[in-house]
């Protein structure tokens, strides 16, 4: 597999990413940091997890480093930990929405952002080459546990917050994921009434069926209880979908669309710019629009929507899967902080979630994925898809999008297909998967022996 794709480096474990993997990326990391680094590590609760922990520790301490062990954790709590706690790099292990049996390996700055595609990449080359210089006997890094410090993160939420999200029932879905640390403990300190849905730390189940990339548990268990908003988190809790009273799922656009709003009123948008990607629906673009606030859009990956923030200056972007910045609190997507922004905003508004979001249309939008031979596998060259694609732009011509990238995560192949005619959008995603699995049925394609970033088609 590819080291590293759009967010870390992931793989089955231990199959692909095995012991030995996660051993070289913990001392090539420290390679890439100076003297003795202080590496604070984070994980999710996959069964895989404390295999991979004890192996990227020992990698940073046989390098020379020093390992701090938060435990399972939530990746924005080990991103905003590491400059608090003063340390040199954050590494977090998860695979995020992925299911179960996959893991993956994320290396933070020593302010919490992730690494660079260049830092990333030097640390494939030592990984490739065996060039870590493992320290000498009397050098060898220590180990100390920091789980207790977790407390610090959760305290800067509710201090943010005291006084400013009301006292509504939430519903949430944990997703039997590294929320559980965090969420119930955060909410519940501000005084609000908290169902908790799927928060054992069960790595078997963590995201299968449940969570940010299944909303509808929440909404329905939303409409049952007759609660006012839920939220469904990933399995680093990263990512937050919502749903209003009525159980309709409110996604990352919708989130964008609100909290823009909520910043242009209170004048905390003076660019009058927000940031979203090539994923985001034309509804939230032409919303936007209809009240003064651009949407510039980037690569799939949260890794350029927090680059173009930070060229732009822009105080949110984020992501149609619930992967939201905002800026004026963190470096990095935080399904928690976003939630509670969405509970601030009904609550200085005055109404529900269904209100902050009805101006903004949604267009008929279909995802379709198609299973590729490997992570980097050369689609560009299948036969016929490239006359197939532009035929279906032609038809959806200025009110529809077709979008056609490789995941950076998982051997799959996304179709995206938007515009106003709903059957034109069906028509054209089955027309479009059957010709691409019609195509690697024919035969191989050579594989890109780089990951890039996925660009607009």
């Amino acid at each position: 597999m590819a080291l590293f794709g759009t967010d870390g480096a992931r793989g089955q474990a231990p199959r692909e990413l095995t012991p030995t993997l996660a051993l070289a990326v913990g001392a090539a990391a420290v390679a890439e940091l100076s003297g003795a680094p202080r590496v604070l590590v984070g994980r999710d609760t996959r069964v895989s997890g404390p295999m991979l922990e004890a192996a990227v520790v020992a990698g940073i301490t046989a390098a020379g480093g020093r390992a701090a062990l938060l435990g399972v954790v939530p990746t924005p709590a080990v991103a905003a930990l590491v400059p608090l706690l003063g340390a040199d790099a954050g590494l977090v292990i998860s695979a995020s929405h992925n299911p179960p049996e996959y893991n993956g390996l994320k290396l933070l700055d020593s302010q919490g952002r992730k690494w660079t595609s260049a830092r990333e990449a030097a640390v494939a080359e030592r990984v490739a080459g065996s060039e870590v210089p493992w320290a000498a006997w009397n050098q060898v890094g220590g180990v100390e546990s920091c789980a207790d410090r977790v407390g610090e993160y959760r305290d800067r939420l509710v201090a943010a917050f005291a006084g400013r999200v009301g006292h509504p029932h939430v519903v949430v879905d944990l997703g039997f994921g590294a929320a559980l640390t965090t969420v119930p403990a955060v909410l519940e300190a501000l005084g609000l009434v908290v169902t908790v849905l799927n928060g054992a730390a069960d790595g078997t189940r963590i995201n299968q069926g449940v969570g940010a990339t299944h909303p509808e548990v929440v909404a329905q268990a939303v409409r049952e209880l007759g609660a006012d908003i839920g939220f469904s988190f990933d399995g680093d809790a990263d990512r937050v979908m919502a749903c209003d009273a009525d159980g309709h799922v409110i996604n990352g656009d919708g989130i964008i669309y609100l909290l823009a709003r909520g910043l242009k009123d209170t004048g905390g948008l003076p660019g009058g710019e927000v940031v979203g990607t090539v994923m985001a629906n034309l509804g939230l673009e032409r919303a936007l629009g209809a009240v003064g606030i651009h949407l510039h859009r980037t690569p799939v990956g949260d890794r350029w929507v927090a680059q173009a923030m930070a060229e732009r200056a822009a105080p949110l972007g984020g992501e149609q899967s619930g992967h939201v910045i905002l800026s004026q609190w963190a470096v990095t997507g935080d399904g928690l902080l976003t939630a509670l922004a969405v509970l601030a905003e009904m609550h200085r508004v005055g109404g529900p979630a269904s209100a902050l979001v009805a101006a903004m249309p949604h267009y008929p939008q279909r995802l379709e994925n198609v299973r590729l031979p490997a992570i980097g596998f050369a689609w560009e060259h299948l036969a016929g898809v490239d006359a197939a694609f532009s035929a279906c732009t032609a038809a959806l011509g200025g009110d529809g999008r077709l979008l056609v990238r490789a995941s950076g995560t998982e051997p799959l192949l996304r179709i995206m297909i938007e515009g106003r005619d709903a059957a034109v959008v069906e028509e054209w995603a089955d027309r479009l998967t059957a010709v691409v699995r019609e195509a690697l049925a024919s035969g191989p394609a050579r594989s890109n022996s780089e990951p890039q970033a996925p660009e607009p088609r």
